[in-house]
């Protein structure tokens, strides 16, 4: 039922529908005039054809010729007309006669009084002076007649009948033929119709498709312009037109929208990245601020009046500013690289050079705490990255090892490898000690976690330094974690390794 709604809405349906309608009001117009009309038309014809007669008859009378004979001119116009036609003198003479049934009928006749009674059903359709037309119905044959009577310019008598079909017989066959006419005009409308309301109705039904889609902001469909200049071709074209600026506009929209939550979102960077800067730094800044606090006043009271422990307490005062300085600025790298404030200057540089380098410069807490180094690398290894911010992984992990390195089975020892891969370079430092609890194992990427609270103020660290690798690594996309091994731990890394024909790749 659904269905049939459905195409009954359709303007192809609506067109083959309204053809049909058209076609049988026509149809039933015709049929009722022709019961209206056809009648009198059909005695107005027939009157008409028989008035000619007589009047020809009468002139050949008036103006005899002889070019012609007389006779043979009127079973002429009989015979052509197919009446029949008597003349009579004023004595019953008959001097002419077409028919001898008609021949018949009328001799013996003296005057038209006398022939109406002969017949039934007269009707008078027509009269004047000289002639007079009557409808009449002769009962021995059972047939209709137009029968003339007139007196000529000799004063013959003059007869002319006309047979007729029964009117209502003639109406009833025209009827019936413009029936069967109307039946085969709309079996054969409806084939014109389907052509035509085809022809009409695909680029609508094309355009319907095209403004479903349209609706639904997929422009992908276009109307295909024909060569034919009408309203469907003119609409498809503003159709197309309206498309491509919408699809410009929505793509404009989108490109805007995209920017504004680029914007909204870099705001809320912003607004997280200096609550959490405020949060951390007022978290971690108590210790050494309540420590410089205590010792000033200290100072200012004379607690200790002697000059080594004034210069202790300055000394703690100097110390644990410039923990605070070291902490402020860590955090803040560290939020540019969470962030992605931070750009990096990628080049070329030799890791295994940064690394002894790293090595150098912790020389004397090695020294200090006794601690064997055993770093076998060639000499040179090529990465391409930020050597600044591989510095920082590298010595964040190093200084981490040292601060963690214990003896096992009579070493004390830290292990540094490097090993090429196809495009990355991977560096592994390990050192003997204590392994780390597998929970802890992903906390300690975390700000500010400590595995041992106790030993991170006096080592002087700011339990910020591997969140820093975790965000340098982050930014790469490169690998990054920590593993129990056998007797310690060991920390690896990721770097990009450096690739003469891609050498100025980004990350």
């Amino acid at each position: 039922m659904k269905k049939l709604k459905e195409k009954l809405k359709s303007v192809r349906v609506r067109v083959f529908f309204t053809l049909c309608v058209i076609i049988m009001f026509l149809v039933l117009c015709l049929v009722i005039i022709n019961n209206l009309v056809l009648e009198n038309f059909y005695m107005y014809s027939k009157t008409k054809a028989i008035k000619e007669a007589y009047k020809r008859i009468n002139d050949y009378y008036a103006e005899p010729s002889l070019e012609y004979n007389l006779e043979t001119e009127i079973r002429k116009i009989a015979y052509r007309n197919n009446f029949d036609i008597l003349i009579k003198a004023d004595t019953n003479l008959i001097l002419f006669s077409t028919d001898r049934d008609f021949l018949d009928n009328i001799n013996q006749i003296t005057n038209l009084a006398e022939l109406k009674g002969k017949f039934s059903r007269t009707n008078t359709i027509y009269k004047d002076k000289e002639i007079e037309i009557t409808t009449i119905m002769d009962n021995s044959n059972n047939s209709n007649y137009i029968l003339l009577t007139a007196t000529l310019v000799n004063d013959y008598n003059l007869y002319i009948r006309m047979p007729i079909a029964p009117i209502e017989e003639s109406v009833r066959i025209s009827n019936t033929t413009l029936f069967c006419i109307g039946i085969l005009t709309i079996i054969l409308s409806s084939f014109i119709a389907s052509f035509i309301s085809r022809k009409f109705t695909a680029p609508i039904l094309q355009l319907n498709d095209i403004t479903k889609k349209v609706s639904k902001l997929d422009f992908s469909q276009k109307y295909r312009i024909t060569d034919s200049d009408d309203e469907i071709n003119e609409l498809g074209k503003n159709i197309n037109t309206m498309s491509d600026k919408l699809e410009t506009t929505i793509e404009q929209l989108r490109e805007n929208n995209l920017e504004l939550e680029k914007d909204i979102e870099e705001k809320s960077k912003i607004d997280e990245m200096r609550k959490q800067f405020i949060s951390d730094v007022s978290h971690e800044l108590k210790t050494p601020i309540a420590l410089i606090q205590g010792y000033a006043e200290g100072l200012l009271e004379n607690v200790n009046t002697d000059e080594e422990s004034r210069k202790f307490y300055a000394e703690v005062i100097l110390d644990e500013s410039n923990k605070m300085d070291k902490l402020v600025k860590q955090l803040l790298e560290l939020m540019k690289l969470e962030y992605g404030k931070r750009e990096f200057n990628d080049s070329k540089f030799n890791l295994v050079e940064l690394t002894k380098e790293v090595i150098r410069k912790c020389d004397v807490m090695l020294k200090e705490k006794q601690i064997e180094v055993v770093f076998d690398a060639k000499e040179q290894v090529f990465a391409y990255a930020d050597d600044f911010y591989i510095d920082q992984v590298v010595t964040n992990y190093f200084t981490n090892a040292i601060k963690h390195a214990e003896e096992v089975d009579g070493k004390k020892q830290i292990k540094i490898t490097i090993e090429e891969k196809e495009e990355k370079i991977k560096m592994s430092i390990y050192n003997t000690g204590k392994q780390i609890s597998e929970e802890d194992l992903e906390r300690i990427w975390g700000r500010f976690y400590k595995i041992d609270e106790s030993r991170n103020r006096e080592d002087g660290g700011t339990g910020i330094g591997l969140a820093l690798v975790k965000a340098i690594q982050t930014n790469y996309a490169n690998a990054y974690g920590a593993l129990n091994k056998e007797n310690g731990v060991e920390f690896y890394f990721e770097v990009n390794k450096y690739i003469e024909d891609n050498n100025k790749k980004e990350y």
